[in-house]
């Protein structure tokens, strides 16, 4: 990737900052330090540090976005791919740190103290995106496939949350999944 190419990306997400700036959001974890992996899906610092669980999430939507825009917009560059890909990504990350949205998510068995992402972790998810983006472009399909499946395995398992049970919680939460992401 080029310089320009860097230059392109990087506006999103400047973009991304400010705006979560603009609604509220801090710039770390308001316990005043910053961690590489918080691993407490419960916890406070839960989407406040460097890396999390729903980090994987996040790389997956590379995945799903290198895939998506290189089956519809074949003609498109990667420079180009990346570049719309990258702005959804931050698009959904102001989305999903708007009011509404948090307050939604607390409904959620898992998110009933969630108040949003720090813009640190904001940045670093949209950064995770984009190296799925990227590992996407570069590895044979069948092991991004792979890759996607052990993920999303690992995570339920580990956490009893991942990005298919997120997606399926946001439009359906059906109580049997509720009963045992809660530990029931």
């Amino acid at each position: 990737m080029t310089r320009r190419t860097l230059l392109f990306v990087g506006i999103p997400l400047a973009v991304q900052a400010a705006v979560l700036f603009s609604l509220g959001q801090p710039w770390i974890c308001e316990c005043g330090f910053v961690r590489v992996w918080e691993g407490a899906v419960l916890g406070a610092g839960n989407s406040q540090h460097l890396t999390d669980w729903y980090t994987f999430s996040h790389i997956i939507h590379g995945f799903v976005f290198y895939s998506i825009l290189w089956y519809f917009f074949p003609r498109l560059s990667v420079r180009q791919r990346l570049l719309i890909a990258t702005a959804v990504e931050a698009s959904w990350e102001i989305l999903e740190n708007t009011p509404a949205v948090i307050e939604y998510y607390r409904q959620q068995a898992l998110a009933q103290g969630y108040v949003g992402d720090s813009i640190l972790n904001s940045i670093t998810d949209t950064l995770a995106m984009i190296a799925g983006f990227l590992a996407a472009w570069r590895l044979p399909v069948w092991s991004v496939v792979a890759l996607s499946l052990a993920m999303e395995i690992f995570v339920g398992w580990s956490i009893r949350d991942n990005l298919t049970l997120n997606i399926l919680g946001f439009f359906w939460q059906p109580e049997f999944i509720s009963t045992w992401q809660s530990g029931g």
